[in-house]
């Protein structure tokens, strides 16, 4: 009796123990892991406030982690080796750099663990789904208003982001092919100019451009920190909404800039479904489940006609706090 007791308790506890990491239907929990281009925007908290919703609604474990700066491509490349040395499951990777990432993530590829790439594309097959933002067409949005607000004529400025980012660079010659097609009586008079990975940086650049140029009178920049560098260099020169203003994604200062009419629309992304769309398809590809290679998250015009609509309003406030506690 005591034996056949003792033998009863064994077998309860190797069976309570083999199940302990274990999700409900007796099934390993995932473990992925999400790497950003940074940490500090208010784009890259809403994605990991959407991979966070995927955790909770999947059941699985994220491991959030990237580089303060948006341009320390050498972070970003550790950060995806160490994983690489770790149990993970699989990589959701947000690239720095369209090619300096490829050997990294063909590494990945050797070991079988599956990444998936999202926000910016690599010059690379070797990953098994791109989930982002139709970045050439956000651009194409972007000339479009700049256009309209201009009164197809006049003199306009493109300045750039950063040399390497994939999702800039397509939103930058989607902005161009665009202008060319249906403002032909626009002249760019600069093109070439980098606002670089940081305000400080960038608000330089700002500055630079509009003491070179005075008599430009439409402004496009691709994204949150170089249109917020702008709208900055716009209110200390004193030419806050009378130069025409155009960027892309979002943010309080950038929202305000609306609200003040100093900042006349903004190409919005969602990167909350960003998030929680990687985090879903690495789930399936590892699961073995369909998935598609090529998932687009959406992006509209945002303007102050427009931004007080219930659509516009869920993507200009995701629920950050709601899942970070911020």
């Amino acid at each position: 009796m005591i034996r056949l007791l003792t033998t009863t308790l064994i077998a309860s506890f190797l069976l309570l123990w083999s199940g302990c990491g274990e999700t409900s239907s007796g099934d390993k929990k995932l473990r992925i892991a999400v790497i950003p281009k940074g940490t500090t925007h208010i784009f890259w908290k809403s994605v990991h406030a959407g991979a966070k919703k995927a955790e909770n609604d999947l059941g699985v474990e994220i491991i959030w982690q990237g580089p303060l700066k948006e341009s320390d491509r050498q972070t970003q490349i550790q950060i995806v080796q160490n994983f690489i040395s770790q149990n993970i499951d699989a990589i959701v990777l947000a690239p720095l750099d369209s090619r300096s990432l490829v050997p990294v993530v063909k590494s990945a590829g050797k070991r079988n663990l599956p990444v998936v790439i999202f926000d910016s594309d690599l010059d690379s097959d070797d990953y098994q789904s791109f989930v982002a933002t139709d970045n050439y067409k956000g651009g194409q949005l972007c000339a479009e208003l700049l256009a309209e607000k201009m009164g197809n004529k006049g003199k306009a400025i493109l300045m750039r982001y950063l040399e390497g980012s994939a999702s800039t660079t397509n939103r930058e010659q989607g902005f161009l092919d665009r202008m060319a097609e249906i403002a032909p009586d626009i002249e760019l008079i600069s093109t070439n100019q980098y606002a670089g990975a940081t305000i400080e940086r960038g608000l330089q650049s700002s500055q630079n451009l509009l003491n070179r140029f005075p008599e430009v009178e439409g402004i496009y920049c691709p994204n949150e920190t170089s249109v917020q560098a702008m709208l900055r260099a716009l209110q200390t020169s004193g030419k806050a909404g009378k130069v025409i203003l155009v960027g892309f994604d979002a943010n309080e200062t950038l929202i305000q800039g609306i609200k003040d009419g100093e900042l006349h629309g903004v190409a919005l992304q969602d990167p909350f479904m960003m998030g929680y769309k990687g985090v879903e398809t690495a789930v399936k590809v590892v699961r073995g489940e369909p998935f598609d290679k090529r998932v687009d998250t959406g992006v509209v015009m945002v303007t102050k006609d427009n931004m007080d609509l219930p659509e516009i309003q869920k993507l200009l406030y995701p629920e950050v706090e709601k899942w970070l506690g911020e």
